[in-house]
C-alpha cells in the first residue's frame, strides 16, 4: 500500500527530535491508535515523552473503511491514521521512525532502549503498544488477492461485502462469531476450517440457526482464486481427499493474531496466547513497563479500545512516575 503521511516529520526542530543523551519521563514504542493516543495524553500531562516506531499508523493503515469509530464516519484507515498523526504532531512529540528496538532493561529506576543501530535512549517509564499481526493461512494467493477480496477483519471490512458471498476461514469463537455477524447482511456465507470446530457450543448453535451459512470442516484450502479480485478458493475434503472450489467474493481469514511480543516476551509475564497480561491501569509484571492495546490480553482488538488503553497506560505510567 503507498501511502505518504508527509506530515513533516523530517523537518522537525532539533530540539523537538529524540535526544539520546536525555533521559525522558516516557518513551513509547509503537504507533498504532494506542502508542499514539499515549503520547497524546502523556504530552498534555507535561511529560517530557517520544515515540520509536517503525510503521506510523499500525494495522489501521491495513483497514479498507472504519465505520465504527465513535464521530467519525465512513473514513478510510489511512484518513484515520493521518487525522491520528496530525494531533499528535500539534502538541510536537518528538518521533524516530523505521528504527526498530531491539533490546529493553531495566536498571534501578531507569530504562534503556537499544535501536537496531545501536543508539540508547533512556526513560523513567515505557509504554510498550507494538500491536499483533493477523495469522495467515499460508496458502498460494493470499498474499496477492490481500485487500482485494482477502481480508483478516470481519467486523472491519464486512460491510464492503454487503449482499456478496463470502467465505471464513477457522473454526474458534472468533470465526464463527464473523460469521454470524456477516450472515445477517451477506449474501451467503461459508465457514471452511481444516478440523472441527474449536469456538463455544452457545455461537455454534447460533451460527447453526443462519439459513444462508453453509460450512465445510475437515477441510483444508488450498488457494485463493481470483482474476485481479478474489473469486473463491480452492479446497480439498481431509477425509475424502476431493478437491472442490467455493466461488466468493471475500475471504475473511480468522484464525487468531500473533502478538508482537518479541521485546518483552522475557521481561513480563505472557499468557497462552504470547500477549502481555496487565491489570486494569495496563501494567505488567514490571513495575515502570506497560503495554496496551493488541499486544496486551485486554479483549475486544479494536481500534477505539486500543486508543482507549493507550490512554490509560500514559495516565497510569504518569502516576508511576510522579512517585519515583
Amino acid at each position: 500500500m503507498d501511502f505518504n503521511l508527509n506530515l513533516n516529520f523530517g523537518s522537525q526542530k532539533k530540539s523537538d527530535s529524540v535526544q539520546s543523551d536525555k533521559l525522558y519521563d516516557l518513551l513509547i514504542i509503537g504507533s498504532g491508535p494506542a502508542g499514539l493516543n499515549a503520547a497524546l495524553y502523556a504530552k498534555r500531562k507535561g511529560l517530557e515523552v517520544a515515540i520509536l516506531s517503525t510503521k506510523m499508523g499500525g494495522q489501521v493503515l491495513d483497514t479498507s473503511s472504519v465505520e465504527n469509530y465513535l464521530g467519525i464516519q465512513g473514513a478510510s484507515g489511512e484518513d484515520l491514521v493521518h487525522e491520528f498523526i496530525a494531533h499528535v504532531n500539534t502538541l510536537k512529540v518528538p518521533i524516530i521512525k523505521d528504527e526498530n528496538v531491539k533490546h529493553i532493561e531495566k536498571k534501578e529506576v531507569q530504562f534503556q532502549l537499544t535501536l537496531g543501530n545501536g543508539t540508547v535512549y533512556k526513560s523513567k517509564a515505557v509504554i510498550v503498544a507494538t500491536g499483533s499481526k493477523p495469522r495467515e493461512l499460508g496458502v498460494k494467493g493470499e498474499d496477492e488477492y490481500k485487500g482485494r477480496g482477502v481480508a483478516y477483519c470481519a467486523i472491519c471490512d464486512g460491510p464492503l461485502f454487503e449482499g456478496r458471498d463470502v467465505i471464513i476461514a477457522g473454526g474458534g469463537n472468533s470465526a464463527v462469531e464473523a460469521a454470524i455477524d456477516l450472515s445477517k447482511i451477506a449474501k451467503t456465507v461459508t465457514v471452511v476450517h481444516r478440523s472441527q470446530f474449536r469456538a463455544d457450543q452457545i455461537v455454534i448453535d447460533k451460527l447453526n440457526l443462519a439459513e444462508n451459512v453453509k460450512i465445510h470442516l475437515e477441510t483444508q484450502i488450498t488457494e485463493v482464486v481470483g482474476e485481479n479480485l478474489v473469486t473463491g478458493v480452492n479446497v480439498i475434503d481431509k477425509k475424502t481427499k476431493e478437491t472442490f472450489f467455493i466461488p466468493a467474493e471475500g475471504v475473511f481469514v480468522e484464525i487468531g493474531y500473533l502478538p508482537n511480543n518479541e521485546l518483552v516476551k522475557d521481561l513480563v509475564d505472557l499468557n497462552d496466547k504470547g500477549e502481555v497480561i496487565v491489570n486494569a491501569k495496563n501494567e505488567t509484571s514490571l513495575a515502570g513497563l506497560y503495554a496496551a492495546g493488541d499486544i496486551t490480553d485486554t479483549p475486544y482488538k479494536q481500534i477505539i479500545v486500543a486508543a482507549s488503553e493507550g490512554a490509560k497506560a500514559a495516565l497510569s505510567a504518569n502516576d508511576y512516575i510522579n512517585h519515583l
